[in-house]
This record gives structure tokens, C-alpha cells and sequence, in this order.
């Protein structure tokens, strides 16, 4: 019964086992690191909770960085302000009161008055014709609205306004730092871009449906506000502080938090947190662009159109919101990552669940005559390689990827999840040489038995 051959194994075995189970034991009874070393375990805590203080400030600067200098960016963010119905309607009120301001009324009707005398009408009726300047002016006032409104919603406007932006984005950074002569302005506490030229346009219109004196409106120079606040000496600072440290507070912000996990005694736990921070932070965010647009409503002048205004707001913060849920949506799938490779009953059971099925139907196409070869024996020497090198990939895509949004972050993690997939149906090492010598061996256990 006896195999010397085997017995310096078992007895290395039975070792290895004592020494295992020797140090569990004191393991169990030593105290947590955490508990000996309460600093660093604070510390990582800290880094952690700053590092998601730092995201918050890395999204708003990321979005006024390429605000400021990716022109394609600021014309997407206002391109779809032209085609606005609540945009459309504050610029024709606006231009309507501008052209409105400089025909006047009074000289018109005495002008009347006194071609209607001229031509020998009684003085009772030239009476009455200087009594007309109200349905006068309603007349008007009907024609140059429906005149702006036709101008505003043709598709030539939203041409020229698409165009305008494109050749004044120049002067953005310009308008961010208080000086600008451009047609995107900051005056006092507002934003305001110039439309002037639509008066113009107006004006021909005018002349054109026959409304002479028309063609004495000056040139006129008017602007509509895009953004108004009394704060907004502040937010420029803030912007172009921001705007400066845009390309690297993200990098900043992912070192603090490797940091943070690399100095927690449980790292995964860590990482778990640090995510689920992130996750938290964005969330409040969100919800803090929303609040601040009611606020921002409320404190309009009563003149200022709301629609417009917040149509004007959600349109600035557009790729703002993006990027809160982009990165929210990184962090949150980095928490559920790490959470999944824990020692959780849940974990486990996801983890063997994925492991049983990938290998069922592995051994369904083994059976079917697909042969893994030396593919499977690399897949499963390397293993541990191949899915760092498809996590590092992902990070890659995610970090050199312009804008990402919610949607390139659940693809990506798709993608991901396919590779690891792809890696576990690979991993086959049932035709390893060692496998040469199984034959031999349980030969030798027969004759044995």
C-alpha cells in the first residue's frame, strides 16, 4: 500500500497545510491592520473623498476648457438655439421692439394728415386720419412681427446664426476674460451676442412689402442675452481658472484616488469606495445644475423671457451634463467591478454562474470538433495578462476618447465584458503536454488496483 515515490509529496502537502493553518490562526486572533494603523486607514479615506471633491471641479473644468477652445463644440452647444420655438419668439420680440423704436408713428400719421389734405379731402376726414394713430400702430406693430417671424424661422436664419458663432468663437476666450468687441460680448453682468444684422434683414423685408418709411431706420446695433447674472463677474473668474487647469485636473484627480486605494489595507474595498464617491458626487452635481437653474430663473428680470432663457441655460450645460453622466457612469461600473471580484456569497455566485455556463458551452463546441490547441494552453498561461491588458485597453479608450458620453461608457463595458468572456471560453488547458504522461500514470494506478 505504501508508494515511496509519493511520499516526500504528501509530506510537503501536510507541511504547507500546518504552516496555512497556523497562520490563519494567528491571523484570527491578531487585531485588523486597520485597527493598528488608524492613520493610514484615515488617510486613504481622505484621499479617497478628495479625489471625488477633485472630479466634481475636473468635469466643470473639462466642459469650460473645450467651451473656450474647440470651436465645433461651442457652435454644437448653440447650433440648436436657431431652431428653438421659445429662442425663435425672444428674438423676434426683440427685434420687433427694436424696429418698432425707430419708425415713428407721430410723423407717419402727420405725414398722412397732410397728403390727405393736399389732395383736397374735407377737413372733417384729415380730422379723422389723425385720430387712426393707434390702429396705426397696431398695424404696424402686426406687420413687423409677422416680418421678424418669418426672417427668424426660415432656414437662412438658422444658417447665418450657426455661422456667426463658427467665425465669433474666436473671441469666446476674449469674452470669458471681460474684453471683447466682437458679437459675442460680456457687458456688466450679461452675455449677450449681437443681432443687429436681423434688423437689417427686416428692415429690407419691410421696404420690400412696400412699408416706405422703413428706409429710415438707422443702422442699429441690439443684443440678445444669452446668459445674465449678477454673479457673473464671479463665474467668469471661476470659468477661466478652470478653463486653465481643464486638461489636468482629471489626471490630478485619477492619481489622488489611486492613492487613496493604494494606501487602503483592502484595496478592492477601497476601490469599491472610491467609485461609489464619484458616483455620489456627480449625482450631486446633477442635482445641483438643476437647483441652480430654477435660481437662475428666479433672479431674471420680469422683462426676460423664461422659456427662453431656460431653454438658453439647458443648452450651455448640455455637454455638462454629459460628462456628469459619463463619469458617473465609469465610477459606478468600477464599483460594481470590484465588488463582483470580492468573496461576496453574491460575487461568487455571479462569478461561478458566468464560469459554468462559458464552459458548457465551451465543452459543447469541444464536443463539435473544435480543437483549442495552443491557443488554449496561451489563454490559460496568461490569463491573468490578458484581462489586465483588456481592462488597460478600455481605460485607454475611455481617457483618449474627446467627449465620451453615457452610452461610449456602457458600450465600452460591453466590449469588456465580451473580452473576459471570449478570454473564459479560450482558457482550456485539457491539451497541455503534461497531459501526455496521464495516460502512463493511470495505467500504472490500474495495475496497481
Amino acid at each position: 500500500m505504501s508508494n515511496p515515490g509519493g511520499e516526500p509529496g504528501s509530506n510537503r502537502e501536510r507541511s504547507e497545510i500546518d504552516e496555512l493553518r497556523h497562520r490563519v490562526g494567528a491571523l484570527e486572533g491578531a487585531a485588523p491592520p486597520s485597527a493598528r494603523h488608524p492613520l493610514r486607514s484615515t488617510g486613504s479615506v481622505l484621499l479617497i473623498l478628495f479625489a471625488a471633491l477633485l472630479s466634481v471641479l475636473a468635469v466643470v473644468a473639462v466642459w469650460a476648457n473645450s467651451i473656450v477652445r474647440d470651436t465645433n463644440r461651442y457652435v454644437a452647444t448653440v447650433g440648436p438655439l436657431a431652431s428653438d420655438p421659445d429662442v425663435q419668439q425672444a428674438v423676434t420680440n426683440r427685434v420687433t421692439n427694436e424696429v418698432l423704436a425707430r419708425i415713428n408713428v407721430d410723423a407717419l400719421v402727420k405725414e398722412l394728415q397732410a397728403a390727405v389734405s393736399e389732395r383736397g379731402v374735407p377737413p372733417r376726414a384729415a380730422e379723422l386720419v389723425g385720430n387712426l394713430e393707434k390702429p396705426i400702430t397696431n398695424g404696424l406693430e402686426q406687420l413687423v412681427s409677422r416680418t421678424t417671424e418669418r426672417v427668424v424661422s426660415s432656414s437662412a436664419f438658422e444658417t447665418v446664426w450657426v455661422d456667426a458663432n463658427r467665425s465669433v468663437h474666436s473671441a469666446l476666450d476674449k469674452a470669458l476674460t471681460g474684453s471683447s468687441d466682437s458679437a459675442v460680448s460680456l457687458k456688466g453682468n450679461q452675455v449677450a451676442i449681437d443681432v443687429g444684422p436681423l434688423v437689417a434683414k427686416v428692415k429690407q423685408k419691410l421696404i420690400d412689402a412696400g412699408l416706405g418709411v422703413a428706409a429710415k431706420i438707422p443702422d442699429v446695433q441690439t443684443d440678445f442675452v444669452v446668459f445674465q447674472s449678477d454673479d457673473l463677474g464671479k463665474v467668469k473668474t471661476y470659468l477661466r481658472v478652470l478653463q486653465i487647469m481643464g486638461a489636468w485636473l482629471p489626471f490630478i484627480a485619477l492619481l489622488i484616488a489611486a492613492a487613496g486605494v493604494y494606501t487602503a489595507f483592502n484595496r478592492r474595498r477601497a476601490l469599491i469606495g472610491a467609485g461609489l464617491a464619484v458616483f455620489v458626487a456627480m449625482l450631486l452635481l446633477g442635482i445641483a445644475l438643476t437647483v441652480f437653474r430654477d435660481v437662475y430663473l428666479d433672479h431674471l428680470p420680469p422683462e426676460v423671457s423664461q422659456a427662453a432663457a431656460g431653454t438658453v441655460y439647458d443648452a450651455l450645460i448640455t455637454f455638462l451634463r454629459a460628462g456628469v453622466r459619463a463619469l458617473g457612469a465609469v465610477a459606478l461600473i468600477t464599483a460594481v467591478g470590484a465588488f463582483l471580484c470580492g468573496p461576496s456569497r453574491i460575487a461568487v455566485f455571479v462569478r461561478t454562474g458566468c464560469t459554468r455556463s462559458i464552459g458548457a458551452l465551451r465543452g459543447v463546441a469541444v464536443s463539435a470538433g473544435l480543437r483549442l490547441g495552443a491557443v488554449g494552453r496561451f489563454v490559460h498561461r496568461f490569463k491573468r495578462w490578458i484581462g489586465a491588458a483588456i481592462l488597460l485597453v478600455a481605460v485607454i479608450v475611455l481617457f483618449t476618447w474627446s467627449y465620451p458620453t453615457t452610452m461610449v461608457v456602457v458600450w465600452t463595458t460591453l466590449i469588456v465584458l465580451a473580452g473576459f468572456a471570449i478570454r473564459e471560453f479560450l482558457d482550456d488547458d485539457s491539451t497541455t503536454p503534461s497531459d501526455s504522461t496521464t495516460p502512463s500514470g493511470s495505467a500504472a494506478g490500474a495495475a496497481a488496483g
